[in-house]
This record gives structure tokens, C-alpha cells and sequence, in this order.
């Protein structure tokens, strides 16, 4: 066994935990990366001896392979890949590969919104409640690492489609699907069935005890349960009044009833606000009911849950007015999250690089919410044209202008909220970028 040739392509923090792991069960390990390998990766990789190319790809000794790791951001379509296929090399992902060899319990999570934020929720409460967990996947440092290195009892595992696909006899203990709405389709033939089915492979060789939560607002996923009728025990969650659902909400009450367990929260007791985040906080307790975390553990965690950096971040409160950092929201329906959770008059600025954004779902909200649309990018002419019906516009394309305009128009009691429904690209190098100084803006003006 331990002569298996490995060949994993990719060096970044998937590919050089997958090496690593395979190095240290003993098996012939080779990385290649066609690009470039941070220093980070490099000491990694030179640490424990393992051999890799970086520029290149040495196609003779890649395709004597036995199993390809391959990372996840590498398309199918690239002519190594379909040519390792059409010779049946097996390809596996790094979190199948660590899976392989590791018996710790796997709580995880995929989603096309909301992942992340259930993921960092989930692994906060175990930890507040001296359960030996760690974060993995999109999220923390690699799986594959981990299992070979520090391995823990549970791990909480945030899953991308592309992970997934690389998936076979992976089992979750707990498995998570958040919502599912269109995205990355050039990955998928552009069939939005290719893409909902990927997520659905996080539920693949689960067992009947184990349980699977979902979102049942979500009608794609709700219909995808009911077609697929799986075998495993599952908690299904709502923002409505719906007690047919094991999560619902009752006024401002979170209830949750699992089994033979009533647990129920305020939701203006959670530390993180808005709708979005009531479906991450119903995640993370039927997830953590499972696993058997005391009641008021869950508690303290949801309470005690630090904001998460530039989704609905509140940066200070000065004058009255409260500014709220979401630069985390590049399109509508991020957006549309935002200005729902919103429950006072709001001061909205918007704007970057449009992505044939349709404005249409948010007119209500904003109609019924927003004071003043302040754009803020290098072309605004779509904003102003789709909101100067609906409430007062104004045009800049600086930041310390959208600031300074801001703060005149707030009143005590306002908030001001970033939340571009665009990309950051025409004035900013990311979306954290935008975040960050925008922050240091309002704390400093």
C-alpha cells in the first residue's frame, strides 16, 4: 500500500496538507504547480522533504500516478485533467484524501450564501464549550494538515461544490446546505441542476443516524429534498412560523425542537443581527443539539460570536448614528440581506463594478427603508437610473466624498450602511480593501 505513487496538483493550502499527509503515511508523493508557491507553502513542503516543481508540469511522471489530490480551484476542463480521466487515473479532493485517514467526527457545511459565517459559528460554540473542535476546508487551515499533524475530535468543515466534486466515499456526521442559488455555472455547463447537484453530494454515504439540517425557505433545496427522500435522519429550518419545521420563529423568539430537545433564544440576544444570520444561528444549534452541547453553552456561544469582518460589521456609533461595514456584499441578493435586517432609517451607500446586476429585487426594501442612495464608484449612471424614482440619489466617486456626504444626512438615530451590491474593482483592490478603509474613514472623519 505504501507504494501508491501520489501525485498532487496544486500547492497551495489544500495541495501542500494533502503532501504532507501522504508523506507522513509513507506513501510516494510528488506536487506539482503550474504557478507559483507562496514561501509559506515552500518552508511546508522543504520541511518535511517532499519533492514538487513549480512553473511546470512534468506530464510523464504526473500521469504514472496511482491517485491525483488535486486542489479545488482547478477546472475539469483543462486538457490535464480530462487527460488523467480518459487514462482512469483516480482524482480526489484533499478533504477526501484526510477523511481517508481520520475517524474524528466531520460537521459540514456548504451553501451558496451563509457558509461561512454558520461554519465560524458552529466551531465557535463547540470551543466556548471546551469541545475539542477546529476549523477546515474554505476555512482554517487544511484538513489533510490537520489530520496529519494536530488532529482534533471534531471538525468543522466548510464545503465548496469544487471540494465536493472531488468527494466519493467522504461521510458527514452532520451535514449542512444553507440555500442553494445560481453560481459558478461556467463550472457546470452553465446547468443550474449540474450545480445543485454538487451540493448535494455533501449528503452522500451518510448514515441513518446522522443527521442533515436544511433550509426549507429555499424552494430549490426543499425540492431537491423532497425528490431525493434520503435515508438519514434530517431538521429543516424557517424564518416563519412554521412549527411543521424543527427551527421556526415566533415573534422574536428562535425556537428550535430536535428530538426530545426545546431550546428557543431571543433573537436580539444573538450577537449577530439580520435575517441571514437567524438561519446561520438555527444551523449552528440544530448542529450542536446533535453533537449533545448543553443549552446554555449555545447560548453563551451565540451570544459571545464576534462579528464577522466586513458582513454587517458595526464599526462605531457616533453622534447618535450607527455605520455598519458591509463591503462582504458584492451583489443584490448579499444586499437585499442587509437592508432587511435593517430597522431604522437608513443612509445606503452603494456602487463599484456592476455585475449585470438586476435592482429590481431590492425596489421595496429600499423604498421602504433608505433616506438617500449615496453611489460611490467610477460609473454610477445604473444605480441612478434604477433608484432616482424611488428615493433621493446622490453621485460620487470617492470614498471620503460618500463619507462626508453620509454624515450630513444622518440624523441621531440613522445608520449608515456600505453595502456596494458591486464588486470593488474601480476603486479598490478587493472587497476587504474597500472595507478596511472605509472604516478607517468613518473612525477618523
Amino acid at each position: 500500500m505504501n507504494n501508491l505513487n501520489i501525485i498532487v496538483l496544486g500547492g497551495g493550502e489544500s495541495g501542500t496538507g494533502a503532501a504532507v499527509l501522504a508523506s507522513k503515511l509513507g506513501y510516494k508523493v510528488f506536487l506539482s504547480d503550474k504557478g507559483v508557491i507562496s514561501d509559506k507553502y515552500l518552508a511546508i513542503l522543504d520541511s518535511h522533504n517532499i519533492e514538487y516543481e513549480i512553473g511546470n508540469h512534468d506530464l510523464k511522471r504526473i500521469y504514472a500516478a496511482d491517485l491525483v489530490i488535486k486542489s479545488p480551484g482547478i477546472p475539469e476542463n483543462l486538457p490535464l485533467i480530462m487527460n488523467l480521466r480518459e487514462r482512469k487515473i483516480k482524482i480526489i479532493s484533499e478533504i477526501e484524501f484526510a477523511a481517508l485517514h481520520s475517524r474524528d467526527k466531520m460537521i459540514c457545511i456548504t451553501g451558496s450564501n451563509g457558509k461561512t459565517t454558520t461554519t465560524l459559528l458552529i466551531n465557535h460554540i463547540l470551543q466556548n464549550a471546551a469541545y475539542d473542535s477546529s476549523l477546515a476546508g474554505n476555512v482554517g487551515n487544511s484538513l489533510a494538515l490537520q489530520v496529519a499533524e494536530s488532529p482534533h475530535a471534531y471538525y468543522v468543515v466548510e464545503l465548496s461544490s469544487f471540494q465536493l466534486d472531488g468527494m466519493y466515499d467522504f461521510k458527514a456526521d452532520i451535514a449542512v446546505i444553507t440555500n442553494i442559488t445560481p453560481d459558478h455555472l461556467d463550472r457546470y455547463d452553465y446547468k443550474f441542476e449540474n450545480y445543485v447537484n454538487s451540493k448535494f453530494r455533501i449528503i452522500q454515504n451518510m448514515k441513518a443516524a446522522d443527521l442533515f439540517i436544511y433550509g426549507s425557505d429555499c424552494k430549490v433545496v426543499k425540492d431537491m429534498v423532497s425528490e431525493l427522500k434520503p435515508d438519514i435522519d434530517t431538521a429543516n429550518f424557517t424564518y416563519s412560523y412554521d412549527k411543521s419545521n424543527s427551527a421556526y420563529i415566533d415573534n422574536d423568539k428562535l425556537i428550535v425542537n430536535y428530538k426530545d430537545q426545546n431550546f428557543s433564544i431571543d433573537k436580539r440576544d444573538i450577537s449577530i443581527v439580520g435575517r441571514h444570520n437567524v438561519y446561520n444561528s438555527m444551523c449552528a444549534i440544530l448542529a450542536c443539539l446533535k453533537i449533545g452541547v448543553p443549552h446554555n453553552k449555545i447560548v453563551e456561544g451565540l451570544r459571545t460570536f464576534p462579528q464577522v469582518e466586513h458582513r454587517l460589521e458595526t464599526v462605531c456609533k457616533k453622534d447618535g448614528v450607527v455605520y455598519i461595514n458591509d463591503s462582504k456584499a458584492t451583489n443584490v441578493d448579499s444586499t437585499w440581506y442587509a437592508l432587511d435586517s435593517m430597522d431604522t432609517p437608513v443612509i445606503w451607500i452603494a456602487g463599484g463594478t456592476d455585475k449585470g446586476n438586476d435592482y429590481s429585487a431590492i425596489y421595496d426594501l429600499v423604498k421602504k427603508k433608505v433616506k438617500v442612495l449615496i453611489c460611490m464608484g467610477l460609473d454610477n449612471k445604473k444605480l441612478i437610473e434604477s433608484f432616482s424614482d424611488i428615493c433621493k440619489v446622490e453621485d460620487t466617486n470617492k470614498l471620503e466624498d460618500a463619507v462626508r456626504l453620509a454624515k450630513s444626512y444622518a440624523k441621531s438615530g440613522d445608520t449608515v450602511l456600505l453595502s456596494p451590491c458591486c464588486a470593488s474593482f474601480d476603486l479598490f483592490k478587493n472587497y476587504e480593501n474597500r472595507g478596511e478603509l472605509f472604516k478607517k474613514e468613518v473612525i477618523n472623519s
